[in-house]
């Protein structure tokens, strides 16, 4: 990669990997609905102008469908669900959870018609995925809070859900004005419940900041990064920063908040991640990957043109295609 395209991918590593911390701060002294309307608030404000301009919006009203439901099962449930867990579980609890979204995307794809084929390394990945989840939420389903772990669960769901709706519905429509429109949608779908839980004293200046860099930083700025390292190192390699998330939140946990890291923590951080790997790997013939693009990367066939890769790193390696594409 470029040194623009190394500096692009350390930015998304830590932009991404600390909202947990600041969710975790936030969730203190100010409500859900308030934490969530105002990051998609905020985030709708610094995108909507770049959107508008040049005319980006125009011609999305034919995919207002598919654009709620993206915005509903990427943006509008899971950050409840996520917050929501975040005020009874630790920040690195959550971000080691989350961090399965990769093996459920798997599985997902699977269900809904993907036909690469599950090689045993990615059977293996699948099963070892697994046994990280099973590993690290067990004790809390056994003696802890097994709804916080629930909602944790629906949020990998979601995360891994929604990018193969963008790839197989939103695949032409450019990423900038699809992530503006979602954050305004869910931006006014909270307005009303923040309205009515706005806190009745300022918070104190940690929330603050949290509730700050949570707009500004791990959604607007982040999502404008997102964008250039698409365009800069290709939409495969763009997500290779899914993986290193899950330790910056957990470092950031531990250093900041002195979260304790428990021994279960740490063989299931290595079960999941390890597991997401090798559940990635696609199975191609050898003269579908002698097909380069100039930047030297494999060029899907127009199957998966059409239908998006489900076999994918991250919850978003799917909306990295789709937006590569649109974007290019």
């Amino acid at each position: 990669m470029s040194r623009r395209g190394w500096l692009l991918f350390v930015m998304m590593c830590f932009i991404w990997g600390v909202p947990y911390l600041m969710i975790k701060v936030a969730v203190e002294s100010v409500s859900v609905p308030v934490l969530i309307f105002a990051r998609t608030a905020v985030g709708a404000a610094v995108l909507l102008p770049l959107a508008l301009r040049g005319g980006q919006l125009a011609g999305l009203a034919r995919y207002w469908r598919p654009l709620a439901a993206f915005a509903a099962i990427e943006i509008i449930l899971p950050w409840w669900l996520l917050s929501d867990a975040e005020r009874r579980v630790s920040s690195s609890m959550a971000a080691l959870v989350i961090a399965a979204a990769p093996i459920l995307a798997v599985v997902i794809a699977r269900i809904i018609g993907d036909t690469d084929r599950l090689t045993p390394t990615r059977l293996a990945g699948l099963v070892l995925g697994f046994a990280g989840v099973a590993v690290l939420v067990g004790p809390d389903l056994r003696g802890g809070d097994p709804w916080a772990i629930v909602e944790l669960l629906l949020t990998a769901c979601g995360y891994a859900t929604a990018p193969l709706l963008a790839a197989r519905k939103l695949k032409d429509v450019p990423s900038l004005p699809m992530t503006a429109v979602c954050l305004t949608l869910a931006a006014l779908v909270y307005a009303p419940a923040a309205a009515l839980t706005w806190p009745q004293t300022m918070p104190p200046g940690r929330v603050l900041a949290a509730l700050a860099g949570l707009a500004l930083i791990c959604t607007a700025l982040a999502f404008i990064v997102f964008f250039a390292l698409i365009r800069e190192v290709g939409p495969t390699r763009s997500v290779v920063f899914t993986y290193i998330n899950p330790v910056v939140a957990v470092l950031a946990g531990v250093l900041i908040l002195s979260e304790p890291v428990t021994l279960n923590m740490l063989i299931a951080s290595v079960l999941i991640v390890g597991g997401s790997v090798m559940a990635a790997g696609r199975a191609r013939p050898a003269e579908d990957e002698a097909a380069d693009d100039p930047r030297g990367e494999a060029v899907p066939e127009p199957r998966d043109r059409e239908a998006g890769d489900g076999a994918h790193p991250s919850g978003r390696q799917a909306l990295a295609d789709a937006a590569g594409r649109a974007d290019e």
